[in-house]
């Protein structure tokens, strides 16, 4: 199958200028109908920041009912795709500048629909200034922090300030005295289940231990979220929104969440592999020739340093997977200019052959790659732009 494979990439990408990034759609679409299913019976929000690129995340959108709505990181880019025709877009970070602000809202006075991301009064008073400012109402949404401290552990990511259902249902409170906002949704994202792997190879005793941790969170998480709604009050909220691509199934089982939200489960990145319960098919990677070969089994790449973002370490490093059997050094790993990479495998190889690489996480890799190559039934069928070329936020 992988030789069939890096047969196929190989000659569909053949006229490309490399380094190139691609999306098998074939494995996307499969990804598509796979999260459908996992989720259970709720809609499903999408996380624009694992796809970057509007194509790919409009085909996605349009592929079943229960795909409603759009998660965006930034403000900007909310207001962008909103201009694009997207509509529902929860923005999942909270913004503080004017300009910014101000976009939304005159979004929002077009008829469109974006939700402001809030977790402190201070995040309140300046989107109640920018709703005055346009004369419209915005909504907003309450990010509830979902972390579990366990002792000298704190088991999960740093967001939120709000911890616990009295300083939810505080933060309503504020909101509530301005008429010029109202309250829209709250969203908890639980990254201790949904983005922490509990089967990743080479590391037996730690998944054993992550297992557990996970397992002991998970009621946590769940009276964590009932509580806020229950002090909230359903009838004040339009969507609550849980999960994400490694915790889709215990999210969808609780009954106060209306909707999931999935992102990297669409492109499936190598971080991604490290999970038990679930695996997604590796859809977008990226290609790089081979330019050297200093040593019988060393093939050097050109360019390759695409490293995800977070804690540092060999995880984030893409990965080579296509010809099976190949490897970055582990004293060079992968460089911005050349990319070393050892390799005993069945396929031979020559200066000029390619080599097919994953990256960490899923969107970062649209960062490096003005567009995608899509690949359907072993041919390129399109090419569309990333957020790079389409997209100027900063």
């Amino acid at each position: 199958m992988s030789s069939n494979l890096y047969t196929q990439y190989r000659k569909a990408l053949r006229n490309a200028s490399k380094p190139a990034a691609f999306v098998d759609l074939d494995f996307f679409d499969h990804n598509v109908r796979q999260v459908l299913e996992r989720a259970g019976n709720k809609y499903i929000r999408v996380a624009s920041k694992s796809i970057r690129c509007r194509n790919l995340l409009a085909r996605v959108l349009q592929s079943h009912e229960r795909y409603q709505g759009v998660m965006a990181y930034h403000a900007r880019e909310a207001v962008f795709l909103s201009r694009q025709g997207f509509d529902d877009i929860l923005i999942a970070y909270p913004s503080c500048d004017a300009t910014d602000l101000d976009a939304v809202a005159e979004e929002v006075a077009r008829g469109k629909r974006l939700t402001l991301m809030v977790d402190c009064p201070e995040h309140v008073a300046l989107a109640n200034r920018a709703a005055k400012a346009k004369k419209v109402q915005l909504p907003l949404c309450i990010d509830v922090d979902m972390s579990t401290q366990f002792p000298g552990l704190h088991f999960g990511v740093q967001r939120s300030g709000i911890r616990s259902a009295a300083q939810a249902k505080g933060l309503f409170e504020v909101i509530q005295q301005h008429d010029a906002l109202r309250l829209d949704g709250i969203m908890g994202y639980e990254a201790q289940l949904a983005g922490l792997g509990d089967n990743v190879p080479g590391q037996f005793f730690k998944n054993r231990v992550i297992r557990l941790l996970q397992k002991r969170a998970l009621s946590k998480v769940r009276a964590l979220r009932a509580e806020v709604v229950a002090a909230i009050g359903a009838e004040n909220l339009r969507f609550v929104n849980a999960g994400g691509t490694g915790s889709l199934e215990t999210a969808s089982e609780e009954s106060v969440v209306t909707e999931v939200t999935a992102g990297s489960a669409f492109y499936a990145p190598a971080l991604f592999d490290g999970y038990s319960h679930f695996r997604h098919q590796p859809a977008a990677g990226f290609v790089l020739d081979i330019t050297r070969r200093p040593e019988p089994d060393i093939y050097t790449c050109y360019g390759g340093g695409y490293v995800a973002s977070g804690a540092s370490g060999k995880a984030k490093l893409p990965s080579p997977y296509l010809p099976e059997g190949a490897a970055l050094l582990s004293n060079e790993g992968a460089g911005e200019v050349q990319t070393p990479v050892f390799y005993r495998g069945s396929q031979p190889l020559q200066i000029g052959d390619p080599i097919f690489f994953r990256h960490a996480k899923a969107g970062e890799l649209c960062e490096h790659f003005n567009q995608l190559y899509l690949i359907q039934d072993g041919k390129v069928v399109d090419c569309v732009p990333t957020y790079r070329s389409d997209l100027k936020i900063w």
